[in-house]
C-alpha cells in the first residue's frame, strides 16, 4: 500500500485546521497508509551551532535519520498548518529544518541541490484568520513550501484553504470551512 506523510501542526484543541484535515486524511486512509507526526512546538530542537557542527560530523540522531527517510519514501505528504504571522507555526519550519538531511531529503552535486523524495503530490491544509487568500504577497507559507518541495524533489503543490475566519460569524465560518471540505474530498480522490 502506497503511504502519506502527514505532518500536523495544528497545536490548538479544536483547530480549525483540523477540522478540515480530518475528512480528508479520513478518505484518504481508504486508499494510503498514513504515518501522522503531531507537531506541538516542543519535539524538535532548532537547528543552531551545535546541531550543525554534529551534522558536518556526521552525527545525526537515528530518530531523525529514521524520519527523514520515511518522509523520502512516502508517495504522498500532506501538512496541515494554520496561517501564523504571515506563514505557519514554527514548529513546522523547525521540524523541517530538523528533517533537510543531506543525502537523505536532498543532495547536491558541487553545483546544483536536487531532491531525493519519491513524494509526486503535497497536500497543504491551512485556514487563516484575516481575508488574505493563498497567492497574496503576505502570505508566505505556501511560497516556503514550494521551495521546500523543490529541494527536496516533492512534486506538485496543492492547498485547501479557508479565509477570513476571525472575522466572519459563526454560520459564515461553518460554511466556509464545510466548503473547504467539499473542495479537499474532491481533490483527494485523485491525489
Amino acid at each position: 500500500m502506497e503511504k502519506v506523510f502527514f505532518i500536523d501542526a495544528t497545536m490548538r484543541a479544536g483547530s480549525r485546521t483540523r477540522m478540515i484535515a480530518g475528512p480528508l486524511l479520513e478518505e484518504l486512509g481508504k486508499r494510503y497508509e498514513i504515518e501522522t507526526v503531531k507537531l506541538d512546538g516542543a519535539g524538535f530542537p532548532a537547528v543552531g551551532s551545535r546541531i550543525l557542527q554534529d551534522r558536518d560530523n556526521g552525527i545525526v540522531p537515528e530518530e531523525y535519520a529514521g524520519m527523514s527517510r520515511r518522509i523520502a519514501a512516502a508517495d504522498r505528504m500532506v501538512i496541515a498548518a494554520p496561517f501564523w504571522d504571515m506563514s505557519f507555526p514554527s514548529a513546522l519550519k523547525v521540524f523541517f529544518e530538523n528533517m533537510s538531511l543531506f543525502h537523505i531529503t536532498f543532495d547536491s552535486d558541487d553545483r546544483h541541490c536536487y531532491g531525493l523524495c519519491k513524494c509526486s503530490k503535497v497536500l497543504y491544509i491551512t485556514t487563516r484568520g484575516m481575508d488574505i487568500h493563498t497567492g497574496d504577497e503576505l502570505e508566505q507559507a505556501t511560497p516556503y513550501i514550494k521551495a521546500l518541495s523543490r529541494l527536496w524533489g516533492l512534486g506538485e503543490l496543492y492547498v485547501v484553504s479557508a479565509e477570513n475566519l476571525d472575522y466572519s460569524s459563526p454560520a459564515e465560518i461553518e460554511r466556509k470551512i464545510a466548503d473547504a471540505i467539499e473542495r479537499g474530498l474532491r481533490l483527494c480522490r485523485d491525489f
